[in-house]
């Protein structure tokens, strides 16, 4: 069916305000009836174990069940001296520490499920069920309660905590990648273990989750992996205001990328900055000439934005 041209231009623009749709979604669940958080980090050593299980959890959404999380992502612990360990209980930390010591890289599984005071007791019951197949380290699983405010405003601690050490309006030279399933083993290897952890790479979060590929709109000029599953990874990072750490850690984040170039993994860039015409063209791919047709139509004097230099 043909879009008409106010659908073309909604589309189009739908890349830079993706958050939106995260957005509504979040204030029509605060609309609800929810008010609490059920909140579980869990522990892994195998990598295979926790993508399964990550694959398995968004399956329940796949089928529009509704006893599935109500938002999992996951996150890396690499072994480094700054390691945010935030979440977990503070007795905990040194054996944790010791864990992430022993192996390098643990991988941790955030699972969530939103509930009232009038449903503890099935929430209680659902996440058991939920945990029982998963394969985590049985004596690493941690849970707190805690209103559901407090959960979608999580990263506000963390402003309170940064902002006194002046750390908190600083450079973020972040990365986000799409990966696609098939390859998401030899990016664990090759750029997580070969390049984060070999080259003792501080990345503050690392954060790393599944998506299915029929949950996105193929109208939306975003490029994502053609498999039907793929991984969101993002290099959430802060530097100083140095111009040689920025530098660094924008080559660092280059270093990642021409692995993926020069192993053959399809990766694709969310939110992407090129030098040239012929970098988005590769970007874009087979959604190129779309691209070129919806600029032409709706910017045909080429004034917005110049400085990503896709057309200029």
């Amino acid at each position: 069916m043909r879009m008409t041209h106010q659908e073309e231009l909604f589309h189009h623009v739908l890349d830079y305000v993706l958050g939106t749709r995260a957005l509504f979604r979040n204030i029509l669940t605060w609309l609800s009836h929810y008010s609490l958080v059920k909140w579980l980090h869990l522990l892994y050593t195998d990598f295979s174990a926790f993508t399964e299980d990550q694959e398995h959890l968004i399956s329940f959404h796949e089928r529009n069940e509704t006893k599935g999380a109500d938002h999992i992502a996951g996150y890396i612990l690499v072994n480094h001296p700054r390691i945010n360990l935030s979440f977990y209980p503070p007795n905990d930390h040194q054996r944790i520490t010791s864990l992430v010591t022993e192996y390098g890289i643990i991988y941790s599984l955030e699972l969530v499920k939103y509930y009232d005071n009038n449903s503890q007791e099935l929430v209680d019951e659902e996440v058991q069920n939920l945990l029982k197949v998963l394969k985590f380290i049985p004596s690493f699983s941690f849970e707190k309660d805690v209103s559901y405010e407090e959960f979608h405003n999580r990263l506000h601690a963390s402003e309170l905590y940064l902002k006194p050490k002046g750390l908190w309006n600083v450079p973020h030279p972040w990365m986000d990648l799409f990966v696609p399933k098939s390859q998401i083993s030899d990016f664990n290897e090759g750029a997580l273990k070969g390049i984060i952890l070999k080259e003792n790479i501080l990345v503050r979060t690392l954060i790393f989750y599944p998506m299915n590929r029929n949950k996105w709109d193929d109208r939306m000029s975003s490029v994502i992996p053609d498999e039907n599953i793929f991984y969101a990874l993002g290099f959430f990072r802060a530097t100083g205001f140095d111009k040689v750490e920025v530098e660094t850690s924008e080559a660092q984040n280059q270093h990642i990328l021409q692995f993926c170039k020069d192993n053959g993994i399809k990766c694709k860039v969310y939110l992407a900055s090129y030098k040239t015409q012929e970098e988005w063209i590769e970007h874009y791919g087979s959604k190129w000439q779309i691209i070129e047709k919806r600029k032409a139509e709706f910017d045909p004097k080429r004034i917005l934005s110049p400085g990503q230099r896709i057309f200029n």
